[in-house]
């Protein structure tokens, strides 16, 4: 398994790839570049559009617009373009980073401080109709979020903990939180991840250079070496949902390798789940 790079791009801080199933085409940002960008395998097409704020997510709506997790909030861009707020917090210092869509259509969004100060950040839940329940507190860097194939389960990130934590998935809420996996100290943080049609999980280590997945007893049970520094996050896409699409970023790195804050897949690397549009029930 070896990745290939699918757009060639100098992202600071690529994040958060999404296939778009309607529109068959992979959704991604640049963090602090405020930058959207979409890419159709099947045609080479490419767009990208600027943001007024840091975007950390940009995920699809059900009628084919865009929500996004931005610095002060939790925004939608209608399929029109036009823009209005679902959530609007602003907190000084802080952003939004990582997000992902629920099986049941709502968007959790998690957020941390420019500085990644402790306890910083946190993680809400944005229902389709805009109601905004916060679900955690105390977050550094709130990151990967994905669900097992039963959505009885939901693991999620904050990365100086260099942890994948598991929650029950209880309705609208989260049962007790327990550790799934552990990274170990030189290998990197764990970033952004996904859950494959098995249950495996899958996580972007920045700073280790790899992708690791875990059984759903987490055991890591194979380690992807990659042509960068720092992954940020993975997808499967594609019209099989076989191809596992991999973000980057080059912020920080004094001397950047090519494929840096570029775009890579890994050809038939698994099969993925179909991920649900923001508003599905």
């Amino acid at each position: 398994m070896r990745a290939e790079q699918a757009v060639a791009a100098h992202a600071g801080l690529g994040e958060g790839p999404t296939w778009d199933p309607a529109g068959g085409r992979l959704i991604w940002v640049d963090i602090l570049g405020s930058r959207v960008h979409t890419y159709e395998p099947a045609t080479g097409r490419r767009t990208v559009r600027v943001t007024e704020q840091h975007v950390g997510a940009a995920k699809p709506r059900t009628d084919g617009g865009l929500v996004l997790n931005l610095r002060d909030g939790v925004g939608s861009w209608s399929p029109e373009g036009d823009f209005s707020w679902l959530h609007r917090n602003p907190v000084a210092g802080r952003r939004g980073n990582d997000a992902a869509v629920a099986p049941d259509g709502a968007l959790w969004a998690g957020s941390m401080r420019y500085d990644e100060a402790p306890g910083g950040g946190h993680l809400i839940r944005v229902a389709p109709d805009g109601t905004t329940t916060e679900i955690l507190t105390g977050v550094a860097v709130s990151n990967g979020t994905g669900w097992s194939p039963d959505g009885r389960l939901m693991y999620y990130v904050d990365s100086p903990t260099r942890r994948v934590d598991v929650f029950d998935v209880r309705g609208e809420q989260l049962g007790e939180r327990r550790e799934f996996a552990r990274i170990q100290e030189g290998a990197g943080f764990p970033d952004g991840l996904t859950v494959d049609a098995d249950g495996c999980v899958w996580v972007a280590l920045w700073d280790g250079g790899a992708l690791h997945r875990y059984t759903p007893s987490g055991t890591l049970d194979r380690v992807v070496p990659l042509p960068v520094r720092r992954p940020t996050s993975c997808a499967f896409g594609g019209p099989g949902l076989t191809d596992l699409y991999v973000t980057t970023a080059r912020v920080g790195l004094a001397a950047a390798a090519p494929l840096e804050g570029s775009l890579l897949v890994l050809p038939d690397a698994g099969q993925g789940l179909p991920q649900p549009a923001y508003g599905e029930r």
